[in-house]
């Protein structure tokens, strides 16, 4: 099995994830001991950001990695870990709203797409939305 970067660079659908990670300086982190749990948005996520979104996050890294480690928890979460809360602190230090909507898990307001993703060194979530703290 892989780690949650080497997993995510496996998958393909994280390029724009993963870039951020890199230039946010948090690729030891999330291939490190953990465990963690990844709310990753999917590159059609990163999509859906207002233009140029991505190109200032690039160059401010102390806001893009707020972003990025407010869609990380520590400790290893399963769905059905998940959705038995309301809210899960992030290691950024906010809280993720957990809800249902229409038969949906939502994570704030991101839907979550895809669940259980295992790796050596935590889970991931896929989401179909970049989530921000407040």
């Amino acid at each position: 099995m892989a780690n949650i970067v080497e997993t995510a660079v496996k998958a393909g659908t994280f390029k724009t994830l993963v870039k951020a990670v890199k230039v946010a300086g948090l690729p030891d982190t999330l291939s490190g001991k953990g465990p963690f749990t990844v709310f990753a948005p999917s590159d059609e996520a990163f999509a859906k950001l207002p233009e140029g979104t991505i190109e200032s996050l690039i160059t401010d890294t102390e806001k893009l990695k707020s972003i990025l480690t407010y869609h990380v928890v520590s400790g290893r979460h399963m769905a059905a870990d998940v959705i038995k809360q309301k809210l899960i602190k992030t290691l950024q230090g906010g809280d993720l709203r957990i809800s249902f909507s229409k038969g949906d898990v939502m994570i704030n307001d991101a839907k979550v797409i895809a669940t259980d993703i295992e790796t050596d060194n935590g889970i991931i979530h896929v989401i179909d939305k970049v989530v921000l703290p407040s």
